[in-house]
């Protein structure tokens, strides 16, 4: 076990989060924004999975530079027949950009996805250098639209995404301005020792051979950003379950990340 894993580790007992038992850090990667130094990189980080609801960042900037998304406010929409609705209440009122983002609202992005198109998300996909930029679906079901991001065709490693966020932070991404303060405005932010963490979670479910989800080896995601005064970093944290686990593996992810924070960035900035 490397330094900062010993250093997670011993974050994650002081703080009393649950135990690795019930899943495994599979990477957790951090890196300077300005320098692209990385500063930690834990595990596999290099093997690509589905990003899940971590797509929603990409995708807040795609919406808002392809027209759709006009602000934290608008457009407001309400569910229709069909679409998903197993998120609680929250996704059954009227959904805003802000309540999409907090809320990681399903049936929302696939209004933003339905109404850009799969070959406008490959290319901006592309030009992010967002994992694989596949928008196909799954395998004959020309169901891309839906849901190429949950457990499907596209696909994204650790080191992808913070490559991904690092050229967001630092504005390099071929999006105008309302973009970048349209992420800004929507992206849920946590205080932690000191530094301003920003980020995504995501949840979602490996694919068995015949197509079924395991529902006992669940991914979690973490990604974003973190600041204090002038520094700022980018993260991505990956987990997956050891077994079957009734709460979001991204919001257990995210408690992991927050309480090992300290011991993770501790003398680690210029």
């Amino acid at each position: 076990m490397g330094r900062a894993a010993l250093l997670v580790a011993a974050a994650l007992a002081a703080s009393g989060v649950s135990s690795p038992a019930l899943a495994r850090n599979v990477c957790t990667v951090v890196a300077d924004a300005a320098t692209g130094a990385v500063l930690v990189r834990e595990g596999d980080c290099a093997t690509r999975v589905t990003p899940a609801s971590t797509f929603k960042v990409p995708l807040a900037l795609i919406g808002s530079d392809g027209g759709f998304l006009r602000g934290a406010g608008a457009p407001l929409l309400e569910i229709r027949p069909g679409e998903p609705d197993w998120g609680g209440a929250a996704w059954k009122r009227p959904v805003d950009p802000a309540a999409w983002m907090r809320h990681s609202v399903v049936w929302y992005s696939q209004r933003i996805t339905a109404a850009l198109g799969a070959e406008r998300l490959s290319g901006y996909a592309a030009s992010f250098g967002y994992g694989n930029a596949d928008f196909s679906g799954d395998p004959g079901k020309d169901n891309g639209l839906e849901r190429a991001w949950i457990s499907s065709s596209l696909k994204i490693s650790p080191d992808e995404q913070v490559a991904f966020l690092r050229r967001l932070v630092n504005r390099q991404l071929p999006v105008g301005a309302p973009a970048y303060a349209l992420v800004d405005a929507i992206v849920e932010t946590t205080p932690a020792a000191g530094w301003t963490v920003a980020g995504k979670t995501g949840s979602a479910y490996p694919r068995r051979a015949d197509g079924s989800f395991d529902r006992s080896r669940g991914w979690g995601w973490f990604v974003g950003w973190a600041r204090q005064g002038g520094e700022t970093v980018v993260f991505a944290r990956l987990d997956q379950d050891e077994r079957r686990h009734d709460r979001s593996g991204g919001l257990r992810a995210k408690e992991a990340l927050i309480a090992a924070w300290p011991a993770l960035i501790a003398g680690r900035m210029r």
